[in-house]
């Protein structure tokens, strides 16, 4: 195991996810969650803002791990095996939850499957960016 190569495409994964959570939650979905419906399910922004850094730590927690099972299971089959990873992460993880928050919470379904959605597409960026970062240097 390469660890730093490892330790790089964990902190680009986690980059990428404090993105793409960004891009996702505050701009592609900030009308979604501004209708009255679907606000009234949330904790108010300032609660929600003062448990930011548990966010922040599963965040880093769950970008360690996608990047050490990626590593794992590593076979050198370039940005494809990165693609495939992120499938099986995204369905694997992505699903469950999407699942489980509408179960759970009184949310539509359109957010649930859009949340699915992104996550899988988020999930597919972070392993073509692990493939990337963690391949072996090419012989000179």
């Amino acid at each position: 195991m390469n660890v730093k190569k490892l330790i790089i495409a964990f902190v680009v994964v986690f980059i990428l996810l404090e993105a793409t959570n960004y891009l996702v939650n505050m701009v592609i979905l900030s009308s979604t969650y501004a209708d009255p419906e679907i606000s009234k399910i949330f904790r108010p922004m300032a609660e929600m803002d003062a448990k930011m850094w548990m966010m922040r730590i599963a965040d880093l927690v769950y970008s360690f791990f996608f990047v050490f099972i990626f590593v794992k299971g590593y076979e050198n089959r370039g940005i494809m095996e990165g693609v495939r990873y992120g499938i099986y992460m995204g369905i694997f993880i992505q699903f469950m939850a999407a699942v489980a928050q509408h179960v759970v919470y009184p949310l539509p379904a359109s957010l649930a499957v859009q949340w699915f959605i992104y996550g899988l597409i988020e999930s597919v960026i972070f392993g073509v960016a692990a493939a990337m970062i963690y391949k072996p240097k090419t012989a000179a």
